[in-house]
């Protein structure tokens, strides 16, 4: 198992702190987009794109490279904030999210941007294409790794399970699914909307290995990670307990944030508490 000391936990730590500050900033901008679920999912994608994914933005389209597919693709805002934190593109490209003929869409589209692996946004097509990609990566006994990110309430999309059924048949130890599992999608909870517990249980049912963390612990997060590695001969399947709005308290857990954009004075109120929580953690 790869080391986890102080150094790597301080990055992914400043890293998911500058994707927050991103996330809050262009959809400030933009005045509409999907915040809590882009909020919730900070901390997996500093630990996957920071720590964890091979993946170099000189060289997007290197055949070696991991792949990432967001499969809750309205948290774009998230994938965005760590493509260009990772250097695929500038940062002041965060600004035009969502204006007329900027590559930076409501949804990823891979034919825009470099870095986005697939295009998504139909909820279950994700984890439905990373899939295929996972098994391609088998049949041409490639090495790389497939890393997909769903939300809890997209588990209720019944191809979701006809994906998971696909990977372990094929035995597809080269894919990792992390579920956002926080609690709300834009109806209200999810377990009222369709409830999709016991989620752990659905998966090992399917055949996957299973494990369940806390989705803001970064730590926990590169165990889980680590330890995917060493699955052989079925998926893995990561339940990441978030809060949905994380990082900012007057989002946190409020289904009305899924798909609203901070006005002016509430993105300087998250900004502040962002930057107070980095002070905290001795980030500057």
């Amino acid at each position: 198992m790869r080391e986890i000391n102080e150094e790597s936990l301080k990055l992914v730590v400043k890293k998911a702190v500058i994707i927050r500050e991103s996330i809050i900033k262009m959809l400030g901008e933009s005045g509409s987009g999907h915040t809590g679920g882009s909020l919730s999912a900070a901390d997996i994608m500093a630990c996957l794109y920071f720590w964890e994914m091979n993946i170099d933005a000189k060289e997007p389209q290197t055949p070696g490279r991991d792949r990432f597919v967001l499969s809750k693709g309205h948290a774009a805002p998230v994938l965005y904030a760590a493509l260009a934190e990772k250097g695929f593109f500038p940062a002041e490209y965060l600004m035009r999210l969502r204006k007329w003929g900027s590559p930076l869409q409501g949804h990823p589209d891979m034919r825009k941007l470099a870095g986005v692996e697939a295009s998504t946004g139909s909820l279950g097509q994700g984890i439905s294409w990373a899939v295929g990609m996972a098994l391609a990566g088998k049949i041409d006994q490639a090495g790389f790794r497939v890393y997909t990110l769903l939300g809890d309430g997209e588990l209720e999309e019944g191809m979701v399970w006809e994906a998971a059924m696909a990977a372990a048949h094929y035995h597809l130890d080269n894919l990792t699914a992390i579920v956002d599992n926080n609690g709300l999608q834009i109806d209200g909870r999810v377990q009222k909307v369709m409830g999709v517990e016991p989620i752990a249980e659905k998966f090992a049912a399917f055949n996957w290995e299973v494990f369940e963390i806390d989705g803001h612990d970064p730590e926990q997060i590169m165990i889980a990670l680590e330890k995917a590695r060493s699955i052989k001969d079925r998926p893995t399947a990561i339940i990441a307990h978030t809060i949905k709005g994380k990082g900012c308290s007057f989002m946190e857990d409020k289904a009305e944030w899924h798909g609203t954009a901070p006005k002016k004075d509430e993105a300087d109120r998250a900004l502040a508490e962002i930057k107070a929580y980095a002070e905290s953690r001795g980030i500057c």
